[in-house]
């Protein structure tokens, strides 16, 4: 086939992917969009020439379907109905208030004094959903399909499963920009994975900016949607040299993990620092010890949570689950409460 270069070609190709997509907006539904455009980044990273036409028709379908998604304010927006997190027999009251702003952004039931510590203690981020929730959720769904090997067929039912649980816990929690930009990053990496291709952060961070921007323009207007990359650009930028002062040793040493969290809450911090001052005119002084202690028990309060919300669901959950993760609410506030009492 004769190669598809010049940039005519590829505008007429765009041009008329975005007339295919007007004429289909009534038609399709968001979750026909995600599936699209799962399609067009594995045919992006396939990287064959005979795949350039469509590639490009399809990348335009998609941007005038979203585009009517965006504009609709479409939405399932699951944050207004946490209701199933009540129905587990909590032993303290703190724990469902705060379960519901983990996992589903609704802080309508945290008390005005929970909130202000979590702000002076500089976790406001973890009320926030954000890529760092997004995050934990991909680590546990790996970990818990990670016995399961991979084999071929394996590997194509993690990436569906991931990537479709990404996309749900997305669009009900609202899409906001980080969490846009976590489910990208997760995309991209699992389409990479699945084909084979190297994965480099500076392409993956570039790649998800474009779609973004490609998906919702006005995206960029955003703190959260600023904030996420930059903070992302300290991770790939100045952590894995931050990382590598660190003197080598033993590969399961403990202070290397110490270290390893505070090059990463440093790298963050440097890159956002500048943002947050102009746009809040503040800056989390405890940001290492928030972030080497309340990451950690946010991880496992949420994977406890996550583990009584399903055997819940099957109306198998243990009181000790419960009592545990009770117990790692009550031991993160304590940590928090500490912290912003300094």
């Amino acid at each position: 086939m004769e190669k598809v270069r010049n940039i005519e070609a590829l505008s007429l190709l765009f041009t008329a992917g975005i007339a295919a997509g007007t004429a289909l907006e009534g038609w399709f539904q968001p979750m026909w969009g995600g599936l699209l455009l799962c399609l067009v980044i594995v045919l992006a990273l396939l990287r064959k020439e005979a795949l350039v036409p469509p590639l490009f028709i399809l990348l335009g379908c998609f941007c005038a379907i979203n585009s009517s998604i965006v504009a609709a304010g479409w939405s399932l927006d699951l944050g207004r109905d946490s209701s199933f997190i009540d129905r587990i027999p909590w032993t303290s009251a703190t724990t469902a208030p705060l379960l519901k702003a983990l996992l589903t952004g609704d802080r309508s039931a945290l008390d005005p004094g929970t909130v202000e510590m979590f702000r002076s203690s500089g976790a406001s981020h973890l009320l926030a959903l954000s890529g760092l929730h997004m995050g934990i959720l991909y680590l546990i769904v790996n970990r818990l399909l990670w016995p399961f090997g991979k084999s071929v067929p394996m590997r194509y039912i993690r990436f569906s499963l991931i990537v479709s649980l990404s996309a749900v816990f997305t669009l009900y929690t609202g899409a906001s920009p980080s969490l846009t930009r976590a489910f990208l990053f997760i995309l991209i990496n699992e389409c990479l994975q699945l084909t084979g291709r190297e994965r480099r952060p500076s392409r993956v961070l570039c790649l998800a900016l474009f779609i973004q921007l490609v998906i919702d323009p006005q995206a960029i207007r955003s703190t959260g949607f600023q904030l996420s990359y930059l903070a992302m650009a300290g991770i790939f930028l100045l952590y894995p040299f931050l990382e590598k002062w660190y003197p080598g040793g033993l590969k399961y040493d403990p202070m290397r993990r110490l270290w390893q969290v505070f090059a990463m809450s440093i790298s963050c911090q440097l890159f956002t620092a500048p943002l947050v001052w102009v746009r809040f005119h503040t800056f989390p002084r405890y940001f290492l010890l928030t972030n080497l202690f309340a990451i950690p028990a946010t991880t496992a309060l949420m994977s406890l949570a996550m583990g009584c919300l399903a055997l819940g669901a099957a109306g198998l959950c243990p009181l000790f689950l419960v009592k545990a993760t009770d117990a790692v609410c009550n031991a993160l506030l304590w940590i928090l409460g500490i912290i912003a009492s300094m």
